[in-house]
């Protein structure tokens, strides 16, 4: 009978946590289930695309991938891998006001920063991937895991990984509020904030974060608040959020024309600024049937750091299936 794993969230860690199972226990007889609260995959490092015309894309995540100094060996087979499949390429272009350290690279992504994620998930061959699946509670029944999510739907795992940010696991429900608590909230911060995705018609606009190709569709901009403002805005209604975002971007760049549309992105948790201490890439919570959380929380926001907690999930989770 197959193990039946599951791993909530099909962010960058859930995604390859997937593939790498897949690929390093190729004769196991495994069930890899995804689930993710969200419409589509990425988590994160999400692409939007414009409702009106869907070849105008942007990053609301991840703008572009830096591989530093110290990785370049460590995790050279995941870039050559993304390069050769064309889901990454160097960066060439220009980045105003970047400090770049000495001997790094910046990639993009020609399909968007989620197209990383999408990869993976492909890669994992045959893993079967839910979304708008929220998990609530996690109970323990006869040496399985119970899963259940917000639409009351449940289902039985042998195995759950835990890929979402910290904080999502502490409101999580049932008999893992008596494992081994993951962290405090005193031990783990994430900044927040909003990101704003404009799309003009007209190609007049000189500077934008994202240029599509399309003689049809103008350029896009994708503007970034600080950690201060998406604080204190975090519960307004996201109209008038938006509202004061474009306020304020017209004071910074006035005579910008209508914009086609436009997307209001809340990030209630970004990066990480503390990760959890003394746990490198992953934290087991119960064992016999296995439990674990992974993801950036537990190493730091950026691809190597997600590349680093699945490693070390799937590596834990190698020495017990």
């Amino acid at each position: 009978m197959a193990t039946r794993v599951l791993i909530v969230g099909a962010g960058l860690t859930g995604s390859l946590c997937a593939a790498l199972l897949r690929r390093e226990l190729p004769q196991r007889s495994l069930r890899i289930v995804l689930w993710d609260k969200a419409r589509g995959a990425g988590g994160r490092m999400a692409t939007s695309r414009s409702p009106h015309h869907p070849e105008c894309t942007a990053d609301l995540g991840a703008q572009y991938i830096t591989l530093t100094p110290e990785y370049v060996e460590k995790h050279q087979s995941f870039y050559e891998d993304l390069l050769s499949h064309g889901v990454l390429k160097p960066l060439t272009a220009p980045v105003e006001g970047m400090v770049m350290e000495e001997g790094a690279q910046n990639f993009m992504t020609p399909q968007g920063v989620s197209s990383i994620v999408k990869h993976y998930l492909k890669e994992s061959a045959g893993a079967d991937v839910f979304y708008d699946h929220h998990v609530t509670q996690i109970h323990l029944r006869d040496g399985k895991w119970e899963v259940y999510s917000k639409k009351g739907s449940l289902e039985q795992f042998d195995i759950v990984v835990l890929t979402m940010p910290v904080p999502q696991v502490l409101q999580l429900q049932g008999d893992i509020v008596n494992s081994k608590s993951p962290c405090s909230k005193t031990h783990m911060h994430l900044l927040t904030g909003y990101n704003i995705l404009v799309i003009y018609k007209s190609d007049c606009f000189s500077f934008c974060l994202t240029l599509t190709e399309s003689s049809d569709v103008g350029p896009s901009i994708v503007v970034h608040t600080s950690v201060p403002f998406g604080i204190e805005h975090l519960e307004w209604d996201s109209e008038k959020v938006q509202q004061l975002i474009l306020d304020q971007l017209e004071n910074i760049m006035p005579g910008l024309p209508k914009p086609a549309s436009v997307k209001c992105q809340k990030w209630r948790y970004s990066q990480v600024t503390k990760s959890v201490p003394d746990c490198p890439g992953q934290m087991t919570l119960h064992t016999k049937p296995f439990l674990l959380c992974g993801g950036d929380g537990f190493s730091h926001s950026n691809f190597d750091g997600c590349i680093d907690s699945a490693i070390c999930v799937v590596k834990a989770l190698k020495s017990n299936i």
